[in-house]
């Protein structure tokens, strides 16, 4: 989706979408879906809506929590590999997680919060993820 964004291009993404969100500008379906996720989280929004307190936005001044770049790309990863159904068993993960929390954000919270520690553990291992572990991970919340 962002593969070849840099960290800046990246954040003036988020900026724009959210800018022509709040002027109720038409956005592309990726623009759509990044503002939905800005939406989901008004303590973001202030960082996001001035392109250069984003672009100058450094997480290591804030608490490790509050990286919200980083929550937002695992949100929009969770949306694209649900859309996609990636790893396979994923998408009805997310319904039987919505089902059992009542939320869809509180599902992608539990899958993100997999994802992230199942990518931290490759990373450390230097290896690629495993994707039957994330499920494991996330399946243990249900």
């Amino acid at each position: 989706m962002f593969g070849s964004y840099t960290r800046d291009e990246l954040r003036r993404t988020y900026s724009e979408a959210w800018r022509k969100h709040v002027a109720a500008s038409p956005l592309t379906p990726l623009e759509a879906m990044i503002a939905d996720v800005i939406g989901l989280h008004p303590e973001y929004q202030p960082v996001i809506h001035d392109a250069e307190v984003a672009l100058a936005f450094e997480p290591n001044a804030a608490p490790a929590a509050e990286n919200p770049f980083l929550h937002m790309g695992l949100h929009m990863a969770v949306r694209e590999q649900v859309s996609i159904d990636r790893p396979p068993g994923v998408r009805d993960l997310h319904r039987r997680l919505q089902g059992r929390y009542g939320d869809v954000h509180d599902a992608e919270h539990i899958l993100m919060e997999a994802l992230a520690q199942t990518l931290w553990e490759a990373q450390r291992a230097g290896r690629p993820p495993d994707e039957g572990h994330y499920l494991v991970l996330a399946r243990d919340r249900l």
